[in-house]
């Protein structure tokens, strides 16, 4: 059950950016340019990159936009950080 739950916390950030680059492409792109950028948000940052998806769409990134990035960052440290530190115990000595 916990693998699942992994895997859930690390396909669900990516399959909300890919469904959101499926149905509205034009406002993605027009939040980041070139191609570089998403897909490296896509496969390393991804949480990071829906809030600056989300912090764009709601106004630009001025202000309180970079407070939700920054939380969206994070999470993505939290994502990868999380597992090592809920299974230390499990490490034989």
């Amino acid at each position: 059950m916990c693998c699942f739950i992994t895997a859930l916390m690390l396909f669900g950030p990516r399959l909300a950016v890919l469904i959101w680059w499926i149905i509205e492409p034009a406002r993605f792109s027009a939040a980041i340019n070139g191609f570089l950028i998403p897909c490296l948000g896509f496969l390393f940052l991804p949480w990071t990159l829906l809030a600056y998806l989300v912090s764009w769409q709601t106004g630009g990134i001025q202000g309180f936009g970079w407070v939700v990035v920054g939380l969206g960052l994070l999470a993505d440290i939290a994502t990868y950080t999380g597992g090592g530190y809920g299974n230390r115990n499990r490490l034989r000595r």
